[in-house]
Protein backbone atom coordinates (compact mmCIF):
# COMPACT_ATOMS: atom_id res chain seq x y z
CA UNK A 1 0.00 0.00 0.00
CA UNK A 2 2.79 2.14 0.79
CA UNK A 3 4.60 1.51 -1.99
CA UNK A 4 1.64 2.54 -4.39
CA UNK A 5 1.39 5.62 -2.83
CA UNK A 6 4.74 6.67 -2.89
CA UNK A 7 3.98 6.22 -6.73
CA UNK A 8 1.37 7.82 -6.78
CA UNK A 9 2.60 10.60 -5.38
CA UNK A 10 5.67 10.32 -7.26
CA UNK A 11 3.35 10.66 -10.79
CA UNK A 12 1.68 13.53 -9.13
CA UNK A 13 4.83 15.55 -8.43
CA UNK A 14 5.94 14.14 -12.36
CA UNK A 15 2.73 16.05 -13.36
CA UNK A 16 3.13 19.05 -11.47
CA UNK A 17 6.43 19.63 -13.30
CA UNK A 18 5.66 19.02 -15.95
CA UNK A 19 2.64 21.28 -16.34
CA UNK A 20 4.70 24.24 -14.95
CA UNK A 21 7.31 23.15 -17.37
CA UNK A 22 5.24 23.57 -20.43
CA UNK A 23 5.66 26.86 -22.15
CA UNK A 24 2.71 28.86 -23.16
CA UNK A 25 1.68 29.89 -26.11
CA UNK A 26 2.05 33.67 -26.96
CA UNK A 27 -2.10 34.14 -27.35
CA UNK A 28 -2.77 31.94 -23.64
CA UNK A 29 -4.60 34.19 -20.67
CA UNK A 30 -1.87 36.16 -18.68
CA UNK A 31 0.24 36.66 -21.82
CA UNK A 32 0.99 39.92 -22.97
CA UNK A 33 0.93 39.67 -27.39
CA UNK A 34 3.16 42.65 -28.73
CA UNK A 35 0.55 43.34 -31.72
CA UNK A 36 2.27 45.11 -34.33
CA UNK A 37 -0.73 47.48 -36.05
CA UNK A 38 -0.24 48.87 -39.79
CA UNK A 39 -2.50 51.67 -38.76
CA UNK A 40 -0.58 53.13 -35.74
CA UNK A 41 0.13 56.23 -36.92
CA UNK A 42 -3.29 56.80 -38.38
CA UNK A 43 -5.03 59.35 -36.64
CA UNK A 44 -8.60 58.41 -36.86
CA UNK A 45 -10.01 62.07 -36.35
CA UNK A 46 -8.56 63.63 -39.25
CA UNK A 47 -7.70 61.15 -41.80
CA UNK A 48 -9.86 60.71 -44.92
CA UNK A 49 -10.47 57.59 -47.11
CA UNK A 50 -9.52 57.83 -50.80
CA UNK A 51 -11.62 55.04 -53.16
CA UNK A 52 -8.56 54.09 -55.20
CA UNK A 53 -8.16 52.36 -59.01
CA UNK A 54 -4.68 51.29 -58.83
CA UNK A 55 -4.76 48.83 -62.13
CA UNK A 56 -6.91 49.98 -64.95
CA UNK A 57 -6.97 49.94 -69.22
CA UNK A 58 -7.85 51.66 -72.16
CA UNK A 59 -7.86 51.45 -75.72
CA UNK A 60 -3.85 52.47 -75.73
CA UNK A 61 -3.08 48.83 -75.06
CA UNK A 62 -5.71 46.25 -74.56
CA UNK A 63 -8.91 48.10 -73.01
CA UNK A 64 -12.55 48.38 -74.65
CA UNK A 65 -12.87 51.75 -73.43
CA UNK A 66 -10.62 55.36 -74.29
CA UNK A 67 -8.97 57.04 -71.61
CA UNK A 68 -11.95 59.94 -71.51
CA UNK A 69 -14.41 57.02 -70.85
CA UNK A 70 -12.87 55.48 -68.04
CA UNK A 71 -12.15 58.69 -66.49
CA UNK A 72 -15.99 59.33 -67.13
CA UNK A 73 -16.67 56.15 -65.49
CA UNK A 74 -14.28 56.49 -62.99
CA UNK A 75 -15.42 59.66 -61.75
CA UNK A 76 -19.54 59.04 -61.89
CA UNK A 77 -18.05 56.02 -59.20
CA UNK A 78 -16.82 58.01 -57.32
CA UNK A 79 -13.05 57.77 -57.48
CA UNK A 80 -10.34 59.77 -56.11
CA UNK A 81 -7.31 58.45 -57.31
CA UNK A 82 -6.78 56.83 -60.46
CA UNK A 83 -3.60 54.86 -62.35
CA UNK A 84 -3.90 53.95 -65.82
CA UNK A 85 -1.65 50.92 -65.94
CA UNK A 86 -2.04 50.25 -69.85
CA UNK A 87 0.06 47.14 -70.93
CA UNK A 88 3.84 48.46 -71.27
CA UNK A 89 2.64 51.65 -71.96
CA UNK A 90 4.45 54.48 -68.83
CA UNK A 91 1.54 56.91 -68.08
CA UNK A 92 2.70 60.46 -68.56
CA UNK A 93 -0.51 62.58 -68.42
CA UNK A 94 -3.83 62.11 -69.01
CA UNK A 95 -4.13 65.44 -71.35
CA UNK A 96 -2.02 64.63 -73.84
CA UNK A 97 -1.76 61.33 -75.94
CA UNK A 98 1.49 59.61 -74.60
CA UNK A 99 0.76 55.61 -75.71
CA UNK A 100 3.36 53.16 -76.97
CA UNK A 101 3.49 53.06 -79.83
CA UNK A 102 4.90 49.15 -80.63
CA UNK A 103 2.31 47.76 -77.75
CA UNK A 104 -0.65 49.80 -79.04
CA UNK A 105 0.49 48.81 -83.10
CA UNK A 106 0.71 45.53 -82.39
CA UNK A 107 -2.47 45.25 -80.22
CA UNK A 108 -4.25 47.24 -82.92
CA UNK A 109 -3.17 44.88 -85.56
CA UNK A 110 -4.07 41.51 -84.04
CA UNK A 111 -7.60 43.14 -82.92
CA UNK A 112 -7.18 43.60 -78.92
CA UNK A 113 -7.46 47.04 -79.17
CA UNK A 114 -8.76 49.80 -81.47
CA UNK A 115 -10.60 53.44 -81.86
CA UNK A 116 -9.35 56.37 -81.42
CA UNK A 117 -7.03 57.60 -78.18
CA UNK A 118 -9.16 60.04 -76.59
CA UNK A 119 -7.19 62.31 -73.50
CA UNK A 120 -8.63 65.15 -71.62
CA UNK A 121 -6.85 67.99 -72.67
CA UNK A 122 -6.28 70.62 -70.48
CA UNK A 123 -10.75 71.60 -70.03
CA UNK A 124 -13.54 69.58 -71.45
CA UNK A 125 -16.69 67.57 -71.17
CA UNK A 126 -17.94 64.25 -70.77
CA UNK A 127 -20.50 62.97 -72.70
CA UNK A 128 -22.86 63.01 -69.51
CA UNK A 129 -22.28 66.76 -69.66
CA UNK A 130 -19.74 67.46 -66.45
CA UNK A 131 -17.40 69.28 -67.53
CA UNK A 132 -13.59 69.14 -66.23
CA UNK A 133 -10.36 70.53 -66.38
CA UNK A 134 -7.39 68.69 -66.11
CA UNK A 135 -3.07 69.53 -65.21
CA UNK A 136 -0.71 69.69 -62.62
CA UNK A 137 -1.18 71.28 -60.12
CA UNK A 138 1.00 73.92 -57.61
CA UNK A 139 2.42 71.08 -55.90
CA UNK A 140 3.35 68.93 -59.04
CA UNK A 141 0.67 66.48 -59.23
CA UNK A 142 -2.15 66.14 -61.92
CA UNK A 143 -5.67 66.16 -61.03
CA UNK A 144 -8.81 66.05 -62.84
CA UNK A 145 -11.54 68.85 -61.22
CA UNK A 146 -14.99 68.71 -62.08
CA UNK A 147 -17.70 71.31 -62.49
CA UNK A 148 -19.83 69.10 -59.60
CA UNK A 149 -16.64 69.74 -56.96
CA UNK A 150 -15.42 65.81 -57.51
CA UNK A 151 -11.90 66.26 -57.78
CA UNK A 152 -9.56 63.01 -58.95
CA UNK A 153 -5.71 62.72 -58.29
CA UNK A 154 -3.74 61.00 -61.39
CA UNK A 155 -1.19 58.50 -59.83
CA UNK A 156 2.15 59.12 -61.59
CA UNK A 157 3.81 56.65 -64.21
CA UNK A 158 1.41 53.91 -63.78
CA UNK A 159 2.18 50.74 -66.23
CA UNK A 160 1.39 47.20 -66.23
CA UNK A 161 5.00 45.76 -67.21
CA UNK A 162 5.61 42.32 -68.72
CA UNK A 163 3.33 43.11 -71.53
CA UNK A 164 5.68 40.80 -73.79
CA UNK A 165 5.06 37.49 -71.32
CA UNK A 166 2.74 35.12 -70.07
CA UNK A 167 0.45 36.69 -67.82
CA UNK A 168 4.08 37.27 -65.53
CA UNK A 169 2.61 41.03 -64.53
CA UNK A 170 3.62 43.54 -62.54
CA UNK A 171 1.96 46.93 -61.67
CA UNK A 172 4.01 50.02 -60.83
CA UNK A 173 3.45 53.24 -60.07
CA UNK A 174 5.68 56.54 -59.10
CA UNK A 175 8.26 54.95 -61.24
CA UNK A 176 9.67 55.94 -65.17
CA UNK A 177 10.37 52.42 -66.19
CA UNK A 178 9.43 49.76 -69.03
CA UNK A 179 10.94 47.11 -70.54
CA UNK A 180 9.13 45.62 -73.43
CA UNK A 181 11.46 42.74 -74.32
CA UNK A 182 10.57 39.29 -73.34
CA UNK A 183 10.85 39.73 -69.18
CA UNK A 184 10.13 37.90 -65.92
CA UNK A 185 8.78 38.83 -62.77
CA UNK A 186 12.18 39.64 -61.09
CA UNK A 187 12.84 41.45 -63.93
CA UNK A 188 9.77 44.02 -63.80
CA UNK A 189 10.23 44.45 -60.11
CA UNK A 190 14.08 45.10 -60.12
CA UNK A 191 13.31 47.51 -62.99
CA UNK A 192 11.19 49.20 -60.54
CA UNK A 193 12.81 49.31 -57.49
CA UNK A 194 15.72 50.86 -59.76
CA UNK A 195 13.53 53.62 -60.93
CA UNK A 196 12.99 54.01 -57.72
CA UNK A 197 8.93 53.12 -57.87
CA UNK A 198 6.36 50.96 -55.68
CA UNK A 199 5.24 47.87 -57.74
CA UNK A 200 2.59 44.79 -56.66
CA UNK A 201 1.98 41.34 -57.72
CA UNK A 202 -0.86 41.29 -59.93
CA UNK A 203 -3.36 38.78 -60.49
CA UNK A 204 -1.07 35.92 -59.61
CA UNK A 205 -3.98 33.02 -59.69
CA UNK A 206 -3.93 33.83 -63.36
CA UNK A 207 0.24 32.64 -63.72
CA UNK A 208 0.01 29.99 -61.45
CA UNK A 209 -3.34 28.52 -62.70
CA UNK A 210 -4.80 28.43 -59.61
CA UNK A 211 -8.12 29.93 -60.36
CA UNK A 212 -8.51 26.61 -62.23
CA UNK A 213 -8.95 24.72 -59.06
CA UNK A 214 -11.82 23.72 -57.72
CA UNK A 215 -11.87 23.76 -54.36
CA UNK A 216 -9.57 25.64 -51.39
CA UNK A 217 -7.72 22.87 -50.20
CA UNK A 218 -6.13 21.87 -53.40
CA UNK A 219 -5.43 25.77 -54.22
CA UNK A 220 -1.42 26.71 -53.28
CA UNK A 221 -1.20 23.29 -50.85
CA UNK A 222 2.05 23.38 -49.92
CA UNK A 223 2.55 19.80 -50.15
CA UNK A 224 2.32 20.20 -53.78
CA UNK A 225 5.82 21.05 -55.28
CA UNK A 226 3.98 23.54 -57.84
CA UNK A 227 2.47 25.89 -55.60
CA UNK A 228 4.95 25.16 -53.26
CA UNK A 229 7.64 26.56 -56.13
CA UNK A 230 5.30 29.72 -57.23
CA UNK A 231 5.20 30.44 -53.34
CA UNK A 232 8.96 30.30 -53.03
CA UNK A 233 9.18 32.67 -56.32
CA UNK A 234 6.56 35.22 -55.21
CA UNK A 235 8.25 35.16 -51.56
CA UNK A 236 11.36 35.39 -52.85
CA UNK A 237 10.94 38.82 -55.08
CA UNK A 238 8.66 40.35 -51.93
CA UNK A 239 12.14 39.59 -49.66
CA UNK A 240 14.98 40.61 -52.50
CA UNK A 241 12.88 43.90 -53.05
CA UNK A 242 11.47 46.76 -50.91
CA UNK A 243 9.51 48.38 -53.96
CA UNK A 244 7.32 45.26 -54.16
CA UNK A 245 4.44 45.50 -51.39
CA UNK A 246 2.96 42.40 -51.95
CA UNK A 247 -0.21 40.81 -54.07
CA UNK A 248 -3.21 41.62 -56.06
CA UNK A 249 -5.80 39.07 -53.89
CA UNK A 250 -9.14 40.59 -55.19
CA UNK A 251 -9.58 41.61 -58.53
CA UNK A 252 -12.31 42.52 -61.32
CA UNK A 253 -14.77 39.87 -60.43
CA UNK A 254 -12.90 37.70 -58.38
CA UNK A 255 -12.88 34.88 -60.59
CA UNK A 256 -9.06 34.64 -61.01
CA UNK A 257 -8.20 35.91 -57.62
CA UNK A 258 -10.99 33.84 -55.58
CA UNK A 259 -7.88 31.13 -54.38
CA UNK A 260 -5.24 34.39 -54.20
CA UNK A 261 -6.30 35.12 -49.99
CA UNK A 262 -5.12 31.20 -49.50
CA UNK A 263 -1.58 32.18 -51.10
CA UNK A 264 -1.47 35.38 -49.06
CA UNK A 265 -2.19 34.02 -46.04
CA UNK A 266 0.66 31.48 -46.81
CA UNK A 267 3.35 34.08 -47.72
CA UNK A 268 1.92 36.07 -44.44
CA UNK A 269 2.49 33.01 -42.01
CA UNK A 270 6.01 32.43 -43.58
CA UNK A 271 6.51 36.36 -43.67
CA UNK A 272 5.00 37.00 -39.53
CA UNK A 273 7.29 34.10 -38.37
CA UNK A 274 9.81 36.36 -39.77
CA UNK A 275 8.62 39.58 -38.17
CA UNK A 276 7.95 40.82 -41.17
CA UNK A 277 4.19 42.01 -43.23
CA UNK A 278 3.16 41.16 -46.58
CA UNK A 279 0.69 44.00 -48.30
CA UNK A 280 -2.22 42.78 -50.15
CA UNK A 281 -3.96 45.39 -52.61
CA UNK A 282 -7.30 44.85 -54.88
CA UNK A 283 -8.32 46.46 -58.50
CA UNK A 284 -10.89 46.28 -60.96
CA UNK A 285 -8.05 45.54 -63.50
CA UNK A 286 -10.76 47.05 -65.87
CA UNK A 287 -10.55 46.63 -69.50
CA UNK A 288 -14.39 47.36 -70.00
CA UNK A 289 -16.10 50.39 -68.20
CA UNK A 290 -18.64 48.48 -66.56
CA UNK A 291 -15.67 46.69 -64.96
CA UNK A 292 -14.20 49.46 -63.48
CA UNK A 293 -16.40 49.79 -60.07
CA UNK A 294 -15.40 46.29 -59.14
CA UNK A 295 -12.70 45.96 -57.02
CA UNK A 296 -10.62 49.10 -55.52
CA UNK A 297 -8.29 49.99 -52.58
CA UNK A 298 -9.37 52.46 -50.00
CA UNK A 299 -6.51 54.38 -48.94
CA UNK A 300 -6.32 56.13 -45.50
CA UNK A 301 -4.36 59.72 -46.43
CA UNK A 302 -3.96 63.10 -44.53
CA UNK A 303 -4.16 64.82 -48.12
CA UNK A 304 -5.06 64.15 -51.31
CA UNK A 305 -1.45 64.17 -53.03
CA UNK A 306 0.75 61.53 -54.62
CA UNK A 307 3.26 61.94 -51.54
CA UNK A 308 0.37 60.76 -49.16
CA UNK A 309 -0.86 57.97 -51.34
CA UNK A 310 3.11 56.45 -51.60
CA UNK A 311 3.23 57.19 -48.05
CA UNK A 312 0.14 54.73 -47.12
CA UNK A 313 0.73 52.24 -49.53
CA UNK A 314 4.67 51.20 -48.20
CA UNK A 315 3.13 51.46 -44.84
CA UNK A 316 -0.03 49.42 -45.49
CA UNK A 317 -2.40 51.90 -44.34
CA UNK A 318 -5.14 51.41 -46.60
CA UNK A 319 -7.89 48.33 -47.43
CA UNK A 320 -8.01 45.98 -50.46
CA UNK A 321 -12.03 46.05 -51.29
CA UNK A 322 -14.44 44.81 -53.37
CA UNK A 323 -18.22 44.32 -54.74
CA UNK A 324 -17.61 40.92 -55.62
CA UNK A 325 -16.34 37.27 -53.70
CA UNK A 326 -15.77 34.17 -55.76
CA UNK A 327 -14.44 31.88 -53.08
CA UNK A 328 -17.00 29.31 -51.80
CA UNK A 329 -15.86 28.51 -48.86
CA UNK A 330 -15.79 32.18 -47.41
CA UNK A 331 -19.20 32.82 -48.92
CA UNK A 332 -20.80 29.77 -47.42
CA UNK A 333 -18.77 30.62 -43.78
CA UNK A 334 -20.27 34.18 -44.63
CA UNK A 335 -23.81 32.77 -45.26
CA UNK A 336 -23.52 31.18 -42.18
CA UNK A 337 -23.06 34.29 -39.84
CA UNK A 338 -25.75 36.54 -41.79
CA UNK A 339 -28.15 33.43 -40.76
CA UNK A 340 -27.05 33.25 -37.00
CA UNK A 341 -27.04 37.19 -36.66
CA UNK A 342 -29.77 38.25 -38.42
CA UNK A 343 -31.89 35.29 -39.87
CA UNK A 344 -32.67 34.33 -43.68
CA UNK A 345 -32.78 37.79 -44.89
CA UNK A 346 -33.03 38.70 -49.13
CA UNK A 347 -28.71 38.87 -48.26
CA UNK A 348 -28.38 35.84 -46.46
CA UNK A 349 -30.71 34.26 -49.68
CA UNK A 350 -28.06 35.92 -52.54
CA UNK A 351 -24.97 35.06 -50.57
CA UNK A 352 -26.16 31.35 -50.01
CA UNK A 353 -27.77 30.99 -53.29
CA UNK A 354 -24.47 32.19 -55.16
CA UNK A 355 -22.56 29.37 -52.77
CA UNK A 356 -24.82 26.22 -53.92
CA UNK A 357 -24.65 27.51 -57.55
CA UNK A 358 -21.14 27.36 -57.32
CA UNK A 359 -21.05 24.10 -55.74
CA UNK A 360 -23.17 22.24 -58.30
CA UNK A 361 -20.75 23.58 -60.79
CA UNK A 362 -18.37 22.20 -59.17
CA UNK A 363 -19.85 19.24 -58.37
CA UNK A 364 -20.93 19.18 -62.11
CA UNK A 365 -17.11 19.71 -63.23
CA UNK A 366 -16.10 16.79 -60.52
CA UNK A 367 -18.59 14.21 -62.03
CA UNK A 368 -17.34 15.14 -65.78
CA UNK A 369 -20.99 16.83 -66.10
CA UNK A 370 -19.31 19.89 -67.49
CA UNK A 371 -15.50 20.18 -69.16
CA UNK A 372 -12.65 19.00 -66.28
CA UNK A 373 -11.18 22.64 -67.43
CA UNK A 374 -14.03 24.82 -67.30
CA UNK A 375 -13.86 27.57 -64.73
CA UNK A 376 -16.17 28.02 -62.15
CA UNK A 377 -17.14 31.67 -63.15
CA UNK A 378 -19.68 32.42 -60.33
CA UNK A 379 -19.64 34.97 -57.96
CA UNK A 380 -21.52 37.02 -55.66
CA UNK A 381 -21.74 40.55 -56.50
CA UNK A 382 -23.49 43.57 -55.62
CA UNK A 383 -22.78 45.57 -58.90
CA UNK A 384 -25.49 44.98 -62.04
CA UNK A 385 -24.64 43.94 -65.56
CA UNK A 386 -23.91 47.42 -66.11
CA UNK A 387 -21.43 47.70 -63.17
CA UNK A 388 -23.44 50.07 -61.35
CA UNK A 389 -24.42 49.65 -57.68
CA UNK A 390 -27.68 50.42 -55.39
CA UNK A 391 -28.21 49.59 -52.27
CA UNK A 392 -26.24 50.58 -49.44
CA UNK A 393 -23.52 51.89 -48.88
CA UNK A 394 -20.40 50.21 -48.79
CA UNK A 395 -18.90 48.73 -45.39
CA UNK A 396 -16.21 51.25 -43.90
CA UNK A 397 -13.53 51.53 -40.99
CA UNK A 398 -14.17 54.36 -38.91
CA UNK A 399 -11.24 53.29 -36.24
CA UNK A 400 -8.90 50.31 -35.34
CA UNK A 401 -7.60 50.18 -31.70
CA UNK A 402 -5.17 47.90 -30.22
CA UNK A 403 -4.65 47.16 -26.62
CA UNK A 404 -1.43 45.55 -26.18
CA UNK A 405 -2.03 44.83 -22.28
CA UNK A 406 -5.39 42.89 -23.01
CA UNK A 407 -4.12 41.52 -26.17
CA UNK A 408 -7.50 43.10 -27.74
CA UNK A 409 -7.83 44.38 -31.53
CA UNK A 410 -11.48 46.75 -31.89
CA UNK A 411 -12.30 47.92 -34.81
CA UNK A 412 -15.19 49.75 -35.79
CA UNK A 413 -17.04 49.94 -38.91
CA UNK A 414 -19.89 51.75 -41.32
CA UNK A 415 -22.12 50.15 -42.98
CA UNK A 416 -21.16 46.70 -42.21
CA UNK A 417 -22.75 43.14 -40.71
CA UNK A 418 -19.94 40.85 -39.59
CA UNK A 419 -16.11 40.85 -39.46
CA UNK A 420 -14.25 37.87 -39.62
CA UNK A 421 -10.73 37.02 -37.96
CA UNK A 422 -8.32 35.04 -39.90
CA UNK A 423 -4.94 33.44 -38.73
CA UNK A 424 -2.65 31.28 -40.38
CA UNK A 425 -5.04 31.28 -43.67
CA UNK A 426 -7.97 29.92 -40.74
CA UNK A 427 -11.12 31.59 -39.78
CA UNK A 428 -10.54 31.95 -36.09
CA UNK A 429 -14.06 33.88 -35.52
CA UNK A 430 -16.88 36.16 -36.60
CA UNK A 431 -18.62 39.00 -34.84
CA UNK A 432 -21.02 41.53 -35.64
CA UNK A 433 -19.94 44.59 -37.07
CA UNK A 434 -21.18 46.53 -34.04
CA UNK A 435 -19.75 44.45 -31.14
CA UNK A 436 -16.15 43.69 -33.56
CA UNK A 437 -13.55 43.57 -30.18
CA UNK A 438 -11.43 40.07 -30.72
CA UNK A 439 -9.41 39.03 -27.51
CA UNK A 440 -6.45 37.06 -28.90
CA UNK A 441 -5.85 34.60 -25.64
CA UNK A 442 -9.35 33.39 -26.60
CA UNK A 443 -7.95 31.56 -29.63
CA UNK A 444 -5.05 29.56 -27.50
CA UNK A 445 -2.97 27.69 -30.01
CA UNK A 446 -5.06 28.28 -32.94
CA UNK A 447 -3.79 31.72 -33.43
CA UNK A 448 -0.06 32.01 -35.35
CA UNK A 449 2.44 35.20 -35.58
CA UNK A 450 -0.32 37.34 -37.49
CA UNK A 451 -4.00 37.85 -37.91
CA UNK A 452 -5.93 40.07 -40.05
CA UNK A 453 -9.70 41.08 -40.55
CA UNK A 454 -12.75 40.88 -43.13
CA UNK A 455 -15.83 43.52 -42.76
CA UNK A 456 -18.92 42.37 -44.79
CA UNK A 457 -21.42 44.30 -45.29
CA UNK A 458 -24.03 44.77 -47.77
CA UNK A 459 -21.74 46.75 -50.22
CA UNK A 460 -19.21 44.05 -50.11
CA UNK A 461 -15.89 43.28 -48.71
CA UNK A 462 -12.98 45.33 -47.35
CA UNK A 463 -9.84 43.45 -46.35
CA UNK A 464 -7.44 45.23 -42.94
CA UNK A 465 -3.81 44.36 -43.75
CA UNK A 466 -2.13 41.68 -41.40
CA UNK A 467 -1.23 42.50 -37.59
CA UNK A 468 1.79 41.23 -37.01
CA UNK A 469 2.36 38.91 -33.61
CA UNK A 470 5.13 39.33 -31.30
CA UNK A 471 7.22 40.99 -34.53
CA UNK A 472 10.05 41.74 -32.66
CA UNK A 473 10.91 38.39 -30.44
CA UNK A 474 10.32 36.27 -34.04
CA UNK A 475 12.49 38.89 -36.21
CA UNK A 476 14.91 37.28 -37.80
CA UNK A 477 14.50 33.99 -36.94
CA UNK A 478 12.63 32.00 -39.85
CA UNK A 479 13.12 31.70 -43.43
CA UNK A 480 10.72 32.66 -46.00
CA UNK A 481 12.11 30.97 -49.14
CA UNK A 482 13.06 27.37 -49.14
CA UNK A 483 16.64 26.36 -49.50
CA UNK A 484 15.71 24.48 -52.00
CA UNK A 485 14.27 26.91 -54.16
CA UNK A 486 15.35 27.77 -57.85
CA UNK A 487 14.13 30.29 -60.00
CA UNK A 488 13.53 29.18 -63.16
CA UNK A 489 12.44 32.77 -64.66
CA UNK A 490 10.40 32.83 -67.74
CA UNK A 491 10.14 29.47 -68.93
CA UNK A 492 8.37 28.24 -65.31
CA UNK A 493 4.87 29.26 -67.09
CA UNK A 494 5.38 25.98 -68.22
CA UNK A 495 4.94 24.25 -64.75
CA UNK A 496 1.69 26.15 -64.50
CA UNK A 497 0.83 24.83 -67.55
CA UNK A 498 2.01 21.35 -66.83
CA UNK A 499 -0.03 21.59 -63.51
CA UNK A 500 -3.12 22.49 -64.92
CA UNK A 501 -3.15 19.67 -67.41
CA UNK A 502 -2.39 17.12 -64.51
CA UNK A 503 -5.47 18.31 -63.12
CA UNK A 504 -8.06 17.94 -66.08
CA UNK A 505 -6.20 14.81 -66.62
CA UNK A 506 -6.41 13.56 -62.96
CA UNK A 507 -10.27 14.23 -62.97
CA UNK A 508 -10.57 12.69 -66.66
CA UNK A 509 -9.37 9.72 -65.62
CA UNK A 510 -11.08 9.33 -62.28
CA UNK A 511 -14.83 9.53 -63.96
CA UNK A 512 -13.97 6.73 -65.76
CA UNK A 513 -13.31 4.40 -62.25
CA UNK A 514 -16.40 3.41 -61.13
Amino acid sequence: MKAMKKGLSLLLTLTLLCAFALPFHAGAADDAIAITNPYANVNWETVRTYKTALHTHTNASDGSCTLKESIERHLEAGFDIVATTDHGTVNYSWSEPNPNKLIHGVLETLGRTGGDLQYLGDSGAFDNGVSYTCGAAANGDDYLTADNGRVILRVPYGIENNAVSVNAHVNGWFADYADNSVTTYEDAVRGVAAAGGVCVINHPGEYTKARYELRSENAYDQTNPAYRYYTDKFANLISKYDACIGIDVNSKGDNRTRFDRILWDELLRRFSANGENVFAIASSDAHQVHVIDTGFSLMLMPELTSAALRNAMENGEFFPASHCLGNYDELMDIAAALKEFYGETALYQKVSGTAEEMRARVEAIESGELPADEDIGITYSTLDENGRFSGASFPSVNAISVDDAENTIALSAGDALIVRLISGGKLLDTKKADAAVFDLDDYGDALGDYVRLEVFGEGGILYTQAFLLNAAENAGSSRVVSPTYLNLGFLDFLLAEFHKLLGILSRFFSNLIP
